[in-house]
Formats: structure tokens, sequence, C-alpha cells
């Protein structure tokens, strides 16, 4: 395999993130490794070596997410050999990306979420801080990456909105509720002002003790935290908050596509998740708006 021409394929042809392209050289490496395996030239397998190397790839117990990315990094290379001329058709071309189970994400109820907060002792500095981290993330949907991006004047405070920079540097403004507004103007008033900030920190909105921008491994313990304090015994995480904020607005009826650009998602196969969550309500919505119920 000509990795370097792979790889510059993959960021000339097809636009690829370093990261990505790392993902799909490593897939390649995969095919390579039972290419080998079987006694066969990578570039020679056919489409049922494929379908062996997909049935391999179970029984090194590869969950399904990551057996569809490696068919598409699979599907690209041929289809990149083609491009070369060094082989005349990809056996690729009809490979099938594994069906994902699509997994119901955990959720809270509102009364779970205002139990961690009661579980704060506000007396302590940090508290005001991280009060509004989890006002801000349930408020908004936010992602942990995007919560801990956030800078100062990412908040429009008269208009009540946040300019959120998510995947892919993409941005969008999400409306923020007068609770998580109420505790970020508080935890900037008597506790960010009085902050020096580190290099890391210049202009972020939540800073560690150090004046630097907060991890993703102190949000998820922090909420962990939470939640075991108050007796919760669901797997909780930052994203539980974004599925549960996701959750309540498609319960209580808001219109998919407004959910799916507040939450940022790509595709509204992505949002509908959330139209499973509660059987009940959708029950319900069948009573009152089917002539025949």
């Amino acid at each position: 395999m000509s990795s370097a021409g792979f790889k510059a394929y993959l960021k000339l042809e097809l636009g690829l993130s370093e990261n990505s392209i790392e993902a799909y050289l490593n897939d390649v490496a995969k095919l390579s490794s039972f290419a080998t395996e079987v006694s066969k030239d990578l570039n020679q397998l056919s489409l049922e070596d494929l379908f062996s190397f997909m049935k391999w790839l179970t029984e090194l117990g590869l969950a399904e997410r990551s057996q569809a990315r490696i068919v598409s990094g699979v599907k690209a290379y041929y289809n990149y050999l083609v491009l070369e001329r060094l082989i005349d058709a990809s056996p690729a071309e009809l490979l099938e990306v594994p069906k994902l189970t699509r997994k119901l994400p955990e959720v809270l109820e509102h009364n779970e979420i205002e139990s961690m907060l009661e579980t704060m002792d506000m007396s302590r500095p940090s508290a005001q801080r991280n009060r509004a981290i989890i006002e801000v993330i349930y408020s908004c949907g936010l992602r942990v990456s995007e919560l801990i991006g956030l800078k100062i004047n990412d908040i429009d405070y008269l208009e009540q909105l946040v300019l959120v920079t998510g995947k892919g540097n993409k941005q969008r403004l999400i409306p923020i509720g007068s609770e998580a507004l109420k505790h970020t103007q508080l935890y900037l008033n008597h506790i960010r002002n009085q902050q020096a900030e580190s290099k890391s920190g210049a202009g972020i909105l939540f800073l560690n003790n150090r004046g630097g921008a907060l991890s993703r491994v102190y949000v998820f313990k922090l909420i962990k935290r939470l939640a075991a304090e108050a007796g919760i015994r669901k797997n909780v995480s930052p994203h539980t908050l974004r599925h549960s904020f996701a959750t309540s607005l498609v319960e209580a009826g808001a219109d998919l596509r407004a959910v799916q650009q507040m939450l940022g998602h790509k595709s509204i196969t992505t949002t509908e998740i959330y139209t499973h969550l509660d059987r009940t309500y959708l029950k319900d919505v069948l009573k009152q708006y089917h002539p025949r119920s």
C-alpha cells in the first residue's frame, strides 16, 4: 500500500481531517493484516474476501460503529486504487456498512437534575462556577467540548443567546434560559472577575483554579460526583444532560428541525432517536390525535 499516496488522496480529494485520515490508514492496516492471514495480496482481495474480513472483525469483538467506520476506510482505499488505475474495479463497491443498533441514551428527569444542584455547597467559590456549568449544559444541550471552549463574549445577555463552536468549527446560536444566565452572571461577577488568566484561559468563560481552561475530565468527574451524591443510580455523564435537554424539548412537542439545529446535528436522523425515548408520551399523542384511537 502506498500510504503517502492514499494519505494525499484522503486529504486533497476527500478533504478529511488529520484524525480521520489517521483512522482510515489504521483501517486499511487492519485489512492488510487480514490479507496476510489469508495469504493474499491486499490489492487482489475479492468481495467475498471482504465479507470474510468483516466476519473477522466481528470475531475480534469490534463494535458495529467501529466496523462501519472501517468499511468507509476500506471503500475509500479501493476507490483510490481505481482512481490511480492500480485496479480495474473496487471489490468494496457492494460491501455494506453494518446496520447500527440505535441505543436509547440514558436521560435524567428534571427533578433528578434539581437534586444534583441541591447537593452543592454554595458557600464554596468553586460551587458557583460548577452550578453555572450544569445550568448551561442542561439549558443549551452542549457537548462537553463546546462547554469548555465557551468564551466570555460568546454569551449575549441582552438577546439571551449563546454562540457555540461545535464539530468542525461550525458555529450555531442557541437560546439560553434565565436560570443559566443568572448563575453565569453570578459566577462572572463574583468569581471569574477575581481570577488571573493563564495563557490557555485567556477569554475563556469557565476557568480552573489555576486560571486555565477546564478539562473534559474535570466536567465528567463533576457530573458523576453530583449524581452519586444525589443518589442517582443511572450512568450519568455530561452527555446525559445533553440527552435530557433534547428529550425534554421533543416530549414537549418541539419541532425536530429546531432541536436538530440547537444540538448541532448534521443529520436529522441523529435527532430522531429522541422521538423513541418516552413510550407513554407517544401513546398519549396517538390517543389525542389519531382518529381511530
